[in-house]
């Protein structure tokens, strides 16, 4: 008889920022970076999610999302996300925790032999991918990668080959929300301790997509950048998702609607 996952683990103590229906962890990167690897010490699993203005305004406009984020350990990404807590709790964030910085950063801070697998992105992107994560962080074993073009049909063989390969880490790497539901959908029949959806990390760590200088990602804006490289496909996130977001966020504030939750 197959012995029962562990537990998911339930909402840590950390301190929130509510942003409209989303409730934001509030810490520094060290903090997050310390507070994940202990779920893979412990094998108490968590999924993770990186709220950003256009995953936000995705949570304010879809309630079926909203609701799967509560299931996750939500970081903040860029400033969409500090602008929002500023305005609604009066505080900002300690650290810009987009995930394309911190999860490099989580892995050369796990410790030797942690499995990894990949999931997301077109199969030569993932494999080069897998590839260059292996050469850049030997510590960490790249247990196994798998291509984002997938059916729903092929969701439990994938599952099964997830847990054959038994990672620790897996990164799913599919965009938000698409990334988010298949994780929640997935997560519970899955035994790796952390799943974390990590939108375009593959694309930026295989060269399909450049990265923004290190200052602009420091001010929380390589949304710019990425809108002056992809005007067309994000001309709209980037142009009136922005003002959307922003006016919600505003609404909030002036309704009251946007206290930090406890």
């Amino acid at each position: 008889m197959n012995e029962p996952l562990p537990a998911i683990a339930a909402p840590e103590a950390v301190p929130l920022v509510r942003i409209g229906p989303v409730d934001i962890a509030c810490l520094s990167r060290a903090d997050a970076i310390t507070l994940l690897l202990g779920h893979v010490a412990s094998r108490n699993r968590r999924s993770i999610a990186f709220a950003n203005a256009h995953g936000l305004l995705l949570a304010m406009d879809e309630p079926a999302y909203a609701e799967t984020l509560s299931r996750f350990l939500v970081l903040n990404d860029g400033i969409g996300a500090e602008i929002g807590a500023r305005v609604l709790s009066g505080r900002g964030f300690p650290d810009n925790l987009n995930g394309t910085d911190f999860v490099p950063a989580l892995l050369a801070a796990a410790p030797a032999g942690t499995r990894v697998y990949l999931l997301g992105a077109k199969p030569h992107v993932v494999e080069k991918a897998a590839t260059i994560l292996a050469g850049r962080y030997p510590a960490v074993e790249i247990c196994g990668w798998r291509d984002g073009y997938f059916s729903p049909d092929d969701e439990a063989g994938i599952t099964a080959a997830i847990n054959a390969a038994g990672p620790d880490i897996l990164l799913v790497a599919m965009g938000n929300p698409k990334q988010e539901y298949l994780i929640d959908r997935l997560f519970p029949q899955i035994e790796a301790p952390l799943a974390l959806g990590v939108g375009a990390l593959f694309d930026f760590t295989a060269g399909e997509v450049t990265r923004a200088p290190g200052a602009v990602r420091r001010f929380g804006l390589e949304w710019v950048f990425r809108f002056l490289q992809e005007p067309r496909r994000l001309g709209r996130r980037y142009t009136s998702g922005v003002i959307r977001y922003l006016w919600k966020v505003l609404w909030l504030r002036l309704s009251g609607g946007g206290r930090p939750s406890a």
